[in-house]
């Protein structure tokens, strides 16, 4: 199969299965098998595999002195793969919590040996996957904050408009948490409306959290993607000028919710700060927003930036001088880039450095 990849732009690769092109079957087709059943051929474990603002994450980690690297967001394994291939030295440690992603990763990867080792968890769960793998301090940390296409490709998985499915939205459906249906049917509509203004910045959130408690009451609750679609399309006023479907931010809202995605992140940003030797560097890439505000803020704090109210006369954050940020501004793709993947548009890269401890 050949496929566009991460929706916003990550990742394209061609698989056989069983020795047969597989470009009728879905990704979910392919995520109930065994990697070992996944015949590739020969250019099918080189992915072809486009990972956004990746010279650029090698240039600010300054990827060829680095050690030991912790991937924190695999996915199908690009920018791991370009580390590995820059820095010789280098050994990785990545994270993912789609056993498909890890599969396949692995594989493309094998052939760094040793140098590379993968983990099952959420990105949130750095410190307790870094300790268990037994790799000591990482002296650099990334995270790509795009979503993978084996979640997006996968109809089964309830992501996207574009098939319709089941309303999931769950990252990872083992932790037994509620999917996006259950919580349009257990939340109210003013909470529906706070959810889908705050994480998808959409100013009709209150008109489509109102024909969501219609059809709650109705006894025909929204229960597929197609269904919450159609709904807010309804509801919603397209302008000509409109350049995304009017459910695209609904739907970046509810899965936000469901996953807690932001709140994540902001926990993931603590404990990877923590983790760092000296002179370690963080890297995020960002995709929308919400996501690059608290990255940008966690960031100042981290350097020393007071985020008090002004007129308090002392400061209460605790913002202490631990690191130097190396982006002032967030590096964006550049015209080459976005001419060759439009959808890496959104893409903002920011990076902080450790500083050496005060004696």
């Amino acid at each position: 199969m050949t496929g566009g990849g991460r929706t916003r732009g990550h990742t394209f690769y061609t698989i056989k299965f069983n020795g047969a092109d597989v470009r009728s079957l879905s990704i979910g087709t392919i995520r109930g098998e065994s990697l070992s059943s996944l015949k590739m051929h020969k250019d099918a474990t080189e992915f072809l595999h486009r990972s956004v603002l990746l010279q650029e994450t090698l240039d600010v980690i300054d990827a060829v002195s680095r050690h030991n690297v912790v991937d924190a967001t695999l996915g199908l394994g690009g920018h791991t793969k370009a580390i590995l291939e820059f820095s010789p030295g280098c050994s990785v440690l990545g994270i993912d919590q789609d056993d498909a992603a890890i599969m396949i990763a692995s594989k493309r990867l094998e052939r760094f040996g040793p140098r590379f080792t993968a983990a099952k968890g959420n990105f949130s769960d750095v410190a307790r996957l870094v300790e268990a793998a037994g790799i000591g301090q990482p002296d650099a940390i990334i995270a790509d904050l795009g979503v993978s296409s084996l979640q997006f490709d996968d109809a089964s998985r309830g992501f996207s408009f574009r098939f319709d499915a089941p309303l999931d939205m769950r990252m990872d459906s083992s932790t037994g948490g509620p999917t996006a249906a259950e919580l349009l049917i257990e939340t109210d509509e003013a909470d529906i409306a706070n959810i889908i203004y705050e994480y998808g910045e959409e100013r009709f959130s209150r008109r489509i959290a109102r024909r969501i408690r219609e059809r709650n009451e109705s006894g025909d609750p929204v229960t597929t993607t197609r269904q919450l679609a159609d709904l807010v399309e309804r509801a919603v006023r397209r302008s000509p000028k409109d350049k995304i479907h009017p459910a695209t931010r609904t739907f970046q809202a509810l899965r936000i919710a469901v996953n807690r995605e932001l709140e994540v992140l902001e926990r993931f940003i603590v404990d990877a700060a923590e983790l760092l030797t000296a002179k370690g560097i963080l890297a995020i890439i960002t995709f929308h927003s919400l996501e690059d505000r608290i990255v940008k803020h966690a960031f100042q704090k981290l350097s020393g930036k007071c985020t008090c109210p002004p007129r308090i006369p002392q400061c209460v954050c605790g913002a202490k001088k631990a690191f130097e940020i190396l982006t002032r501004k967030p590096i964006v793709p550049g015209d080459a880039e976005l001419k060759e993947n439009a959808r890496s548009r959104s893409a903002k890269l920011r990076a902080i450095k450790k500083l050496e401890p005060v004696v």
